[in-house]
Order: C-alpha cells, then sequence, then structure tokens
C-alpha cells in the first residue's frame, strides 16, 4: 500500500481497464449524489480520501492482443492494470471529467478555438484530455486510446466511447442496465455542472478541476501475481453496493477455469469456456436490461434458472447462491480430485478375442489405466453458462410480451394476462416451456391457459396460500427442461391440485370467496372493490367487450394505480351518496344495505381515464354526459365517452338497486365462461354479491344489460 494519491498520479502513466470477470457500472442516484456532495462541499484547502483502489497489472501475453492500447504501452511505457477493487469510482471520476471538459468548450468563447488553444487555467483542453481520457496515435491519429475503459469487446466500454466520450462514427450501439446506469450518471453531471455555471459563473470550472484531480486521495494498491484476484475481488466487493448474485456467480466460473490442471483441460480449452462465460453473461445482461425503464432483476433471473436447472430445495430464500456458491461451483469441487478408472482399448479387445468362458471371471486391474480428475468437469460448467445464456432472451421475453416478434400472437396475449393477474411461482415453469425445445407452441398455449386459470381461481378467487403446491411447480419446472414430463402431465396435476373448489356436481365452491368479501364488508366497508383481483376480473370483461370493437379503450398500465390513487375504479352509486338525485333511488335502503349495493360487484366500473375521478358524487344522468365549458371545451369526459363498460353502462336511463343486481349476475355470468366454472343458480349468484336483501321479484322491469 504506497501513501495517498490524487487522482493526477492515479492517472500517470497507467491505462486502466475493467477486467471480464467484473460487473458493469452499477452506481445510482444516491450515489452520485454522494460523489457530487463531497466533491461541492470540499473546502478547496482540504483533501478528501476517497477509498482504495486495487489494481492488478495485465500480463502481456494479454495486452499484445490489444490493437488500440499496444502503442502506448510499448512505446511510451504506460503500464496497462485491471481494476480488481474501485471502478465505480474510476467510472466517475472518467464521466465527471468529460462533463467538465464538454462544459468548458461548450462556452461561447470557446466556439472556434481547438482544444489546445482552450484554457482552465493553465491547463488546456487537449492536456486534460490525454492526461485523463484519452489520447490519439500519431501522426494519423486514427487509433483512440482511452485511459480508462473495459475490455474492448465489453458492450459497457462501446457505449462509454460512443455515448459518453462522443467518439464518431458509433454504429449500432448495444444498451443495458449498465449503460443505463452510464447515460444517467452522464446526464446527472452535466445537468448539476451547468446549473452550478450558471449561479457562480464559468470560474467554477477551473475549482472543480482542480478539486477533483489534486482534493479527492486514493490508497493505490497493487495487487502481486501470487495474490488469488478472483478471491479478492469476492471479498473486497462486500464493501459499497454489494455485488448482486449473478455478478458474483460470473467471477467464480471463470476462477474455476483456472483451477484445473495441464493434463485435465488444456489451456485452448480454458480460454473457450472463458470466452463461453463472457459471451453468455454479456447475453444475459443485454437481456435483463434491455428494456432499460423495467430492467429485470439480476437474482430473480438466476433464481428461477436455478429451480429449472437443479433439484429445489425450501430452506431459505437465498438457499441457490449458496448451493450455487459453496456447493456445486466451489473450488474444492475442482481441486479435490477423484479416481476414474479408464478403459485400455487394445487390452479390452484382445480379451474378447479369448476363449475363457468362465462366468466367475474378474477383471484384472491390469485392463485399467487410472487418472485423477475433478469433481466437476468443465464440461459441466459449460453446460451450465450456456443454459443460463439461452433462457436469458426467454426470461426477458416473459416479462416483455407486447410486441414481442419471438412469440406468437396468442403466446403474447396469455403472458401479459400472466403478468396482470401475478404469475407468482410459476415463472420457472412457463421459462421451461420456452427453453425446451420439443414443445410445441400449441402446447405451451395450453399449458399458459392452464396456468393463469389455476391462479385466478386458487388465489384470487378462493383464497389459499401464496405457496400453496409451489415445490411441485418448481420441481415439474425441471422436470419439462429435462423432456422428464410433458405439458399434459402439468395440466393434469393443475387440475387435480383444484379438485377440492368443486363440488360433486361440478359447481364451482362460492364459499371461500364470499366469506372473504363478507371480511371486505364487515371490517372495511368496501365489498368487491377491496378485492385484489377486481382489477384483474374488470379488465377481462373490458377486453371481452372489446372483441367486437377491436380498438382498445383501457391501457392495463394506466388502469392500475397505487392504493392512494384508487381513481381507475368507479363506484356507480357513489360511497357517499349525497346529492338528490341519489336520494329519490336509494332512500328507501337501510345505511346497511346502501353500503353493500355501493360496494357490490355490479356498482364498480373501470374507467377509461383518471379524469373520470371528477364525477365522484354527481348524480348518474351527470356522470354518463361529457362536460364542457362555455367555449365547448370539454372539462372531463363522461361513461358516454369512455371504456367500453362505461358505454354499457350509460346506455341506462337511471341507476337503481335493482340494476346493480343485474348487471352484478351478468358479470358473474361473464366469470362463469371465462374460467370455465358454474353457479348452481341465480339465488347462488345473488347470495355472493350480498344483494339478498333486494327481492328478486320485486319488479317486472326489463334492463338494457
Amino acid at each position: 500500500m504506497k501513501e495517498l494519491q490524487s487522482l493526477d498520479d492515479v492517472y500517470n502513466k497507467k491505462l486502466f481497464r475493467i477486467p471480464d470477470y467484473q460487473r458493469g457500472y452499477a452506481w445510482g442516484i444516491k450515489q452520485l449524489t454522494d460523489f457530487w456532495d463531497d466533491l461541492i462541499s470540499l473546502d478547496g484547502s482540504r483533501f478528501h480520501y476517497t477509498g482504495v483502489l486495487s489494481i492488478k497489472e495485465v500480463p502481456e501475453s494479454i495486452w499484445k492482443h490489444w490493437n488500440d492500447e499496444k502503442w502506448l504501452i510499448e512505446n511510451r511505457k504506460f503500464t496497462p492494470f485491471y481494476v480488481v477493487d474501485g471502478q465505480q469510482r474510476l467510472t466517475t471520476t472518467s464521466i465527471f471529467l468529460q462533463c467538465l471538459v464538454e462544459q468548458i468548450r461548450g462556452l461561447s468563447k470557446n466556439q472556434d478555438l481547438k482544444d489546445d488553444s482552450i484554457y482552465l487555467g493553465s491547463y488546456n483542453l487537449k492536456e486534460i484530455k490525454e492526461n485523463y481520457i484519452v489520447l490519439s496515435q500519431p501522426p494519423q491519429n486514427i487509433i483512440n486510446t482511452y485511459k480508462f475503459g473495459y475490455e474492448a469487446d465489453n458492450p459497457s466500454f462501446q457505449f462509454l466511447r460512443y455515448k459518453i466520450y462522443n467518439e464518431a462514427a458509433a454504429g449500432t450501439v448495444n444498451e443495458t442496465f449498465y449503460t443505463l446506469n452510464l447515460e444517467n450518471a452522464k446526464q446527472f453531471f452535466k445537468t448539476n455542472i451547468q446549473e452550478l455555471v450558471s449561479n457562480k459563473g464559468e470560474e467554477i470550472l477551473q475549482n472543480l478541476y482542480e478539486k477533483l484531480t489534486q482534493k479527492l486521495l486514493f490508497n493505490l494498491y497493487t495487487i502481486s501475481d501470487d495474490f488469488d484476484v478472483f478471491v479478492a475481488f469476492e471479498t473486497m466487493n462486500n464493501r459499497g453496493k454489494s455485488l448482486s448474485d449473478l455478478e458474483l456467480l460470473k467471477n467464480r466460473l471463470i476462477y474455476l477455469t483456472t483451477l484445473y490442471g495441464e493434463n485435465e483441460v488444456k489451456e485452448n480449452d480454458k480460454i473457450a469456456i472463458r470466452d463461453n462465460i463472457n459471451d453468455s453473461w454479456r447475453e444475459i445482461y443485454y437481456q435483463l436490461g434491455r428494456n432499460k425503464h423495467q430492467p429485470l432483476n439480476d437474482d430473480d433471473f438466476l433464481r428461477a434458472h436455478w429451480i429449472m436447472y437443479f433439484k429445489y430445495s425450501r430452506k431459505k430464500g437465498d438457499d441457490y447462491i449458496r448451493f450455487l456458491l459453496d456447493d456445486e461451483f466451489s473450488p474444492k469441487k475442482v481441486l479435490e480430485k477423484v479416481e476414474v478408472k479408464t478403459n485400455i482399448l487394445q487390452k479390452v479387445e484382445e480379451l474378447k478375442d479369448s476363449d475363457n468362458d468362465d462366468d466367475d471371471y474378474n477383471e484384472s486391474d491390469e485392463l485399467f489405466e487410472t487418472s485423477k480428475f475433478a469433481k466437476l468437469s468443465i464440461k459441466e460448467i459449460n453446460n451450465y453458462v450456456l443454459s443460463l445464456k439461452s433462457a436469458a432472451k426467454h426470461w426477458y421475453n416473459t416479462f416483455n410480451p407486447e410486441y414481442n416478434n419471438d412469440l406468437t400472437t396468442e403466446e403474447s396475449i396469455l403472458l401479459d394476462q400472466l403478468n396482470r393477474i401475478g404469475i407468482a411461482y410459476f415463472r420457472p415453469l412457463v421459462l421451461a416451456s420456452f427453453v425446451n425445445k420439443e414443445i410445441k407452441s400449441d402446447e405451451r398455449i395450453t399449458l399458459l391457459k392452464a396456468i393463469e386459470r389455476f391462479i385466478f381461481l386458487e388465489f384470487r378467487v378462493s383464497r389459499a396460500m401464496s405457496t400453496y403446491r409451489n415445490s411441485v411447480y418448481f420441481n415439474a419446472a425441471r422436470d419439462l427442461y429435462y423432456g422428464q414430463t410433458s405439458i399434459s402431465n402439468i395440466i393434469d396435476s393443475l387440475n387435480e391440485d383444484s379438485k377440492g373448489l368443486f363440488n360433486k356436481d361440478g359447481s364451482f365452491k362460492f364459499s371461500y370467496f364470499k366469506d372473504y368479501i363478507d371480511r371486505k364488508f364487515t371490517s372495511e366497508g368496501s365489498g368487491f372493490y377491496g378485492w385484489n383481483g377486481i382489477r384483474y376480473f374488470l379488465y377481462e370483461y373490458e377486453e371481452e367487450l372489446k372483441k367486437s370493437r377491436n380498438q382498445p379503450k383501457i391501457s392495463w398500465k394506466n388502469f392500475v394505480k397505487s392504493e392512494k390513487d384508487q381513481v381507475s375504479i368507479e363506484h356507480i352509486l357513489p360511497q357517499t351518496p349525497s346529492k338528490q338525485g341519489w336520494q329519490d333511488y336509494f332512500s328507501d335502503y337501510s345505511k346497511e344495505d346502501t353500503i353493500y349495493l355501493t360496494g357490490s360487484l355490479g356498482n364498480l366500473l373501470p374507467l377509461s381515464s383518471s379524469i373520470n375521478s371528477s364525477l365522484q358524487n354527481d348524480i348518474f344522468t351527470d356522470k354518463k354526459s361529457v362536460k364542457t365549458d362555455a367555449q365547448g371545451n370539454t372539462i372531463r369526459n363522461g361513461y358516454s365517452n369512455g371504456s367500453y363498460s362505461e358505454q354499457e353502462v350509460a346506455v341506462l336511463p337511471n341507476w337503481t338497486a335493482e340494476e346493480i343486481k343485474i348487471r352484478g349476475i351478468k358479470l358473474l355470468k361473464f366469470f362463469e365462461k371465462r374460467w370455465g366454472i358454474k353457479f348452481n343458480n341465480e339465488d347462488e349468484m345473488i347470495d355472493l354479491l350480498h344483494l339478498n336483501f333486494l327481492n328478486p321479484k320485486a319488479t317486472n322491469e326489463e334492463s338494457s344489460f
């Protein structure tokens, strides 16, 4: 450990590269804000300790293949280093410096000047860029060599060069969750530097530059060749923003490839496996971060794949990573060797030619040679890595089915339904149905339909525990992946596990659901409005109405609101029906009966826009109508201009208790059709709707429903 060094010292005659076992840039808004606050609040006369940078010199056997860097290493005697610990801080300082350079160049006084004529105090811009960002190989200046970056084939390096450092001729640049972090960091510093200049003037730029390069101090620690860099990486990165399990696993797998003896695995095979690991992790991170605004969780993917690939256990939440790191892919399984007897083919062939027909003959040890091999073969590592790679795209597809060309239209619709209802513990099983190439689309569609029905009836309606039978379907995911079970067997299992929901005559047992809605009425007064399946149910009804009209009226993303903003479902009869129009139809009902009417299924309506929340306590005729101002401009929509469900209600002249009951029955008939169940009779429906106090024979009026 050397004495504390400034960034200027750290970068002197050095090139820094992020090695292949490292994760990408992981800092978010909290870390960026802390860094910014530390820099801004730092007294220009004082120093600030920034932490340890652990580096390891890159061997010549590797850097001699680096085309862009070799000229600096050989001709100008720069030393290339891998960054073992401290990547996040070095990346951040590099992005900050680039933003500072862009701000300086963008000043009006510098518009027509070259970099060597633009000065920040006594430093010219060309000097700043060459010290910390990039040098170009003279005399042609075609090759740009960056002082800090990733190994060349890392997509983050492409993004860093073309999107952060603004190198020209980018072409197609792949974006991932990590590149989004790079982009966000640049935008963060660019915005804050501009704001600071606006408030304090351009002279603040020199102050920022000097504090960053002279006043932030690091412990620069060089790891020796005899030090286990992979173990160091795992240990060091337990500080700060912890590595994800997926990041730890990548480091571990690469480490294991270095432990095989030459007699077990040839060097070129080790290199090939390492390339496969890097290629697979590039694909995995691409797929996980493919939807930049909703990146997928690393560890969720790893756990789901573990369920599918290995035998599921239900010890505790982190059992999968403990199994992977401490058992399946532990160094012990490579370092501990087992004896393997290998046939000597020539001697076996000679034995077959002999005349010895003695059944009691025991083969001599001379017929075998004994070799020692690791318990875990490198082929097993490779198979696992390739399986992770192939699963990553399907994992992305299950979360992002809309407008997805990898899926059929029906697969897309069904996956969208599963995401809306809450796919629960079935995602590994769904993943296996896509990864197993022997499974056809029509089989998969049958499975997706069966899973959706199971989830809705068991969990949303009958209120089963969220873990009910989960281990069965985790194990089924593995069996399906390896072809040890079929889709039809799994569907049989789903149907068997749902038998308890049905009476002997085949009718559905609604007692569980009715008891649940009872509690919603008595504890909250909300009734069906408090049901956690109400949005999904009403949305599916809206989708049914849409089929004959084609054009959607409601977006699921806009329909689902937080508990604090429950404006996407309307009580047609308001919870506080104080206006005279409501009193005309509901004054004869008790307060308790009015609560049942308000929270009953037929009184709930999905709205096409949150603007309809302004309807609130309006009387029914006003709720139906579009409201305009004196100039004819729409102030708010009404039911008549809303969703298909709203339009269906808007044709009615009035909204009465009878209409609430009739619409509720209609919705329950849709329930029967959509999920393949049946009620015993209409009286059972009215009982579930909690409207027994309404005499079903009290009126002969025809409804418009």
